[in-house]
């Protein structure tokens, strides 16, 4: 049976607030046993609790999402390829974009061959009927050289709650790579972009987060990072 993992697209024009803090192992550990009865796990993960997340971040010939994200301009966005627990059935391309401090996400599915051919910096053939946000990134190839970067990969457990529409996700063990050409590959060359035992909490809602949640994970004690693993991993690989 094909494991169906959970797609965090949002509709058009749907922004939501997103956290991130940079958190220890202890903190985590301390954070799953709070949140344990409380809030619960996304069902789609499994019995394990956790998936692989891997990415394939594009950036320009100028590196402007890298610097971007450093000088934190607002608004910015960038695109990615994902797969998940590094199977090739389900591959989307998505655009994230920041703006006045909350972010959107926009998600369309590609084909195999497709992907293959942007992980080239190849544009894909375009028919009538594909998405309009492929034809974005394959305009931005064409007019500023877009092209595949870096690799992200990382483990992420990801809790949810109805109200609010709260998610919460711990990643773990984040890595980068600059082979960019294996991206569909089982295996990859990674390095480490953080310290060791440092891993990133993620806090996501729409309009509000309930006091309960807020007051379970403590937000005010965590230390907040301004940085995405797209940053951390070009960081590493410029």
């Amino acid at each position: 049976m094909e494991k169906k993992i959970y797609d965090p697209s949002l509709p058009e024009n749907q922004y939501r607030h997103e956290f991130k803090y940079l958190c220890s192992c202890g903190e985590l550990t301390m954070l799953k046993v709070r949140l344990q009865g409380l809030v619960p796990l996304d069902s789609h993960v499994g019995k394990t609790g956790v998936y692989n997340i891997r990415s394939l971040y594009f950036d320009d010939i100028y590196d402007t999402c890298f610097q971007e994200n450093e000088a934190g301009t607002d608004p910015r966005e960038k695109f990615r390829i994902r797969i998940y627990d590094h199977s090739k059935e389900r591959i989307s391309l998505e655009l994230k974009r920041k703006v006045r401090g909350k972010t959107q996400k926009l998600s369309c599915l590609l084909t195999e061959e497709q992907c293959r051919s942007l992980m080239k910096g190849e544009i894909p053939a375009l028919r009538d009927e594909s998405p309009a946000l492929l034809r974005k990134l394959c305009l931005l190839m064409q007019v500023r050289h877009m092209r595949p970067k870096v690799i992200v990969e990382y483990e992420r457990v990801p809790y949810v709650y109805p109200y609010g529409n709260v998610r919460i996700t711990m990643d773990e063990n984040i890595s980068g790579s600059n082979r960019v050409e294996l991206f569909l590959e089982e295996q990859i060359p990674l390095r480490p972009v953080l310290e060791a035992g440092q891993h990133i909490l993620e806090v996501k809602y729409d309009e509000y987060l309930p006091d309960h949640i807020y007051r379970t994970v403590q937000l005010e004690n965590l230390r907040q990072t301004a940085f995405s693993k797209y940053y951390l991993c070009r960081r590493f690989h410029l």
